[in-house]
């Protein structure tokens, strides 16, 4: 099997769409980001940022806080953490994946190897429950985009590239960037990503400095910890990859070359 470095995808132009670059008073929101990784990169490189997220299991969390409700708030024209987010500024959301990824279809039709002994009532009541979450956060991502879209800040979403895949059959957005092998940039997994850049478009920078080995992982493969669950743990991304990201897609060369 052929596995191709990031695939660029002209995602148009009828968004606004321009390089995000940092001026002097640039500001990074990480949404949906409790381990510091990527807001550490940014920092590395005299950008301001801050995690979002409702848990604070590593302490690296600037502002614990519901997003959900937030998205809710900005999407009715309430006051919200959107409001703080400029124009010049960015905002890279991880938005959860969970409901969107290949085997949710799988659980609906009760196919799942976990599911052999329900009975058709269980497996029913399943679909129900998995259909009412997916529904939700896909009305939630969308109001998030829409906020983005009528605000004009820039903003970067990410979530996994699997086939089948909610997001890649259904949704108005299409990425502008999916990385086929996470390993190849740095990180513990190749896991297939795609990011949405709204209001803007990706650097096309070229970082020609050695990949740091980084002992791969596997999503089945990965557990929890005393203080995370397996769930945040396999959706960790390496410090590496994170810096190397930014630098080739987010940043202009300039600012990370001084």
């Amino acid at each position: 099997m052929l596995h191709l470095r990031p695939v660029w995808i002209h995602a148009g132009a009828s968004h606004g769409v321009r390089t995000v670059q940092k001026g002097d008073d640039v500001k990074a929101f990480c949404l949906f980001e409790q381990s510091g990784t990527f807001k550490n990169a940014f920092r590395k490189y005299g950008v301001e940022a801050e995690d979002y997220d409702i848990l604070n299991d590593f302490g690296q969390t600037d502002h614990v806080v519901d997003i959900f409700s937030e998205i809710e708030h900005g999407y009715e024209g309430k006051p919200s953490i959107f409001d703080q987010i400029g124009k010049d500024d960015i905002c890279m959301a991880f938005f959860p994946c969970t409901r969107f990824e290949a085997k949710i279809p799988l659980m609906m039709r009760g196919e799942a190897f976990q599911q052999k002994k329900w009975t058709d009532i269980q497996k029913l009541e399943c679909s129900i429950s998995l259909q009412k979450e997916l529904n939700e956060l896909y009305i939630l991502l969308s109001e998030m985009t829409i906020i983005c879209l009528r605000k004009g800040f820039r903003m970067i979403i990410e979530n996994p590239y699997t086939q089948p895949h909610y997001l890649r059959t259904y949704w108005r957005m299409k990425p502008a960037l999916i990385d086929t092998d996470r390993t190849e940039n740095g990180d513990y997994y190749k896991k297939p990503t795609q990011y949405w850049f709204l209001n803007c478009k990706p650097e096309q920078n070229l970082v020609f400095e050695p990949i740091e080995y980084v002992k791969p992982r596997t999503i089945d493969g990965q557990k929890g910890t005393e203080s995370t669950t397996r769930k945040v743990e396999r959706s960790l991304m390496h410090p590496q990859y994170a810096d190397r990201f930014i630098r080739q897609y987010v940043l202009k060369e300039e600012q990370w070359k001084k």
